[in-house]
């Protein structure tokens, strides 16, 4: 399957982002979808999971309650919904996806397919 983010864009601090992550491919429904962030000189850090079925998500400690996490299989869409943005919060957002399990967990490598980031930018 291939990915592809979009929505990223310059933010001040307190405001709000909607990504898209696009995939292609007749078995979207049957991945399991991860939104992860990359800062300047950092790991890849996880943000958000979400189940084949989208009734299952997890949520990073950094993000719970400020972002949420939700997919369209019928459009092959995932969303990022990123509310109170904090300068923290800057980073190039990626979208993955795995095949093997309903639901992945926060480390990258174990994500069988990565899409290409979109730079979210919060200034305070």
């Amino acid at each position: 399957v291939q990915l592809q983010a979009s929505g990223g864009g310059s933010v001040q601090a307190g405001g709000s982002l909607t990504l898209s992550c696009a995939g292609s491919g007749s078995y979207f429904s049957r991945y399991a979808m991860g939104w992860f962030r990359q800062a300047p000189g950092k790991e890849h850090e996880f943000v958000a999971a979400i189940s084949w079925s989208g009734g299952t998500t997890n949520y990073a400690d950094s993000v719970k309650g400020r972002f949420t996490i939700a997919r369209n299989n019928g459009a092959r869409t995932v969303s990022l919904q990123m509310n109170s943005l904090k300068p923290d919060d800057t980073a190039v957002y990626y979208c993955a996806a795995g095949r093997r399990s309903p639901i992945y967990g926060t480390d990258w490598s174990t994500y069988d397919y990565r899409g290409q980031g979109t730079l979210v930018t919060v200034s305070s």
